[in-house]
């Protein structure tokens, strides 16, 4: 049976077909016969308990530069779609959660993946904090003493937005660095919650490692190597992808947070893992399926599909 699947993500204009993951996501539920449509974030509305948008049909296409054609837009209402994925980009800010909200409306009308509730109380750097036992040493705070005693402990240090993405921020803290206190004063100017401290890993000079999970179940891996010079590793910021296995502390760290992601409905994850430590869940929009695809000669999405398909059946 066809579906009616809305995607709620950033204008499908400025996307990378060559890298982005939702345009995997569409090309698959077009291909299986789907019907696809889009709307922006900002087209949601809420009349008393009814969730609108505008939305317009689409059709996608592997074309650079032509890969996408909408229909006639209209305002509907949500809960007449099958299936509504929640594929906007961070950052994770007020506006954000701000929908995860409005989309918990549609709760036992319309399926809504990642699940919003799950979404906004499981932002990337906060939800591995229930698993200390996978995660390096971390200090979470807004308190300067408590971050200069970190240091003091740790030496070689990454301070980052608690809620940045794509490595913007990131900053690596070697032991002789002075620099500590001007880019505490300026993460204070520019951002109005803590801070994450982490130990630094020097694996990290080996890459990261992007795991993705669907319903729990790691499916495939790449390694994230960081340019010479920058202690990120971000396909965003210019690391380069390397084919990479599963090593076995890394399937453990996969069976340790996988019924977690199961119970809340977390559906499609990208983990990320530095040598034995996992540094990340991510859960708002993970990326990585085509460079996965391409390395693995896999198609990802097609098992993302089954899985949503088989939820949905449920």
């Amino acid at each position: 049976m066809a579906l009616a699947v809305a995607f709620q993500m950033d204008p499908i204009e400025s996307i990378n077909i060559d890298t982005d993951s939702t345009f995997m996501m569409a090309l698959e539920a077009q291909a299986r016969g789907h019907r696809v449509y889009h709307y922006l974030p900002t087209a949601l509305a809420l009349r008393q308990d009814q969730l609108v948008a505008r939305v317009r049909p689409l059709t996608v296409r592997r074309e650079r530069g032509n890969h996408f054609t909408f229909g006639p837009a209209a305002t509907v209402d949500l809960a007449t779609f099958d299936l509504i994925l929640l594929r906007q980009d961070p950052p994770f800010d007020l506006t954000y959660i701000t929908t995860t909200h409005l989309l918990e409306h549609l709760k036992g009308r319309t399926l809504v993946l990642n699940d919003p509730v799950a979404v906004r109380n499981a932002p990337e750097k906060l939800l591995i904090t229930h698993f200390p036992d996978l995660m390096p040493p971390t200090l979470i705070t807004a308190d300067v003493t408590e971050i200069q005693a970190f240091r003091e402990t740790h030496a070689d240090i990454i301070v980052k937005p608690l809620f940045g993405n794509g490595g913007s921020g990131v900053f690596h803290v070697k032991p002789q660095d002075e620099n500590l206190g001007s880019i505490l004063e300026l993460f204070a100017q520019l951002y109005h919650e803590p801070v994450i401290v982490q130990k630094y890993l020097p694996e990290i000079r080996d890459g990261d490692k992007r795991i993705i999970l669907i319903e729990g179940e790691p499916v495939g891996a790449v390694s994230r190597i960081p340019r010479d010079g920058d202690a990120r590793a971000n396909f965003h910021v210019g690391g380069q992808a390397r084919k990479a296995a599963l090593t076995v502390r890394e399937r453990e760290i996969c069976a340790a947070i996988g019924p977690t992601l199961r119970a809340q409905a977390l559906v499609f994850v990208g983990i990320d893992v530095i040598g034995d430590y996992l540094t990340e869940i991510n859960v708002t929009s993970p990326t990585g399926i085509q460079e996965i695809n391409r390395l693995d000669d896999v198609h990802l999405e097609r098992t993302l599909w089954d899985a949503i398909e088989a939820r949905l059946s449920r």
